[in-house]
């Protein structure tokens, strides 16, 4: 099982607990990165990845199933099974722009700021507006206060951060939230398994 390291870990070994996890198995205070415990009887090894690294090994068949947010599974297109939303680290994407912004001249492409572009994309592109991609990777909201671009997608959860910026919000992307995500050819081979584990993780 492919474990995202961060925020949510602590949150996530509290609810694995509740499927027969032994808490310690995810601990912060150790720094191995695979670890081992005994589940219901059954060996199973878990792997402490980078959030946006758990889709790969899942895709790939190096874990069997992983948590990972719904943000980075969207972005990443991964072709896996979905069987459960988790319901933790919940939060929003958004569309946020300048206090009393105003959309740009239709002669040019809106300039969109952003550590998603795919998503992004696709919802500008269902709104029928041609947007010009600006990557970046953090402190996203400064980008429309320096001029780099018109608007920004994040994340947001409480938009604390975007007020002190000056910045609201203009349009809601999607919900977000941590989801488990199963290698397909596995999900068909151990499905009865699967589903009895996800049975008892806490419902979003």
């Amino acid at each position: 099982m492919a474990v995202p390291k961060g925020r949510l870990a602590k949150q996530l070994a509290a609810s694995l607990a509740k499927a027969g996890v032994p808490e310690g198995a995810l601990s912060e205070t150790d720094r191995t990165l695979v670890r081992e415990a005994t589940v219901d009887g059954a060996p199973m090894r878990f792997l402490l990845l980078k959030p946006d690294d758990v889709p790969t090994y899942v895709e790939h068949g190096a874990c069997d199933l992983g948590v990972v947010g719904r943000d980075v599974l969207l972005e990443r297109e991964a072709d896996l099974v979905l069987p459960h939303d988790t319901g933790l680290g919940r939060c929003r994407m958004v569309v946020a722009a300048p206090d009393g912004w105003t959309a740009p001249p239709l002669d040019r492409a809106l300039r969109v700021a952003t550590k998603y572009p795919r998503i992004a994309r696709r919802h500008f592109a269902a709104q029928g507006i041609e947007v010009e991609m600006i990557y970046v990777q953090g402190s996203v909201e400064t980008a429309p206060l320096v001029g780099l671009s018109d608007v920004i997608v994040d994340l947001v959860e409480t938009g604390e951060t975007l007020r002190q910026n000056g910045l609201s919000v203009v349009a809601e992307v999607c919900a977000v939230s941590a989801v488990v995500v199963v290698n397909r050819v596995v999900f068909k081979l151990h499905r009865a398994a699967i589903e009895r584990f996800m049975g008892r993780l806490p419902k979003a």
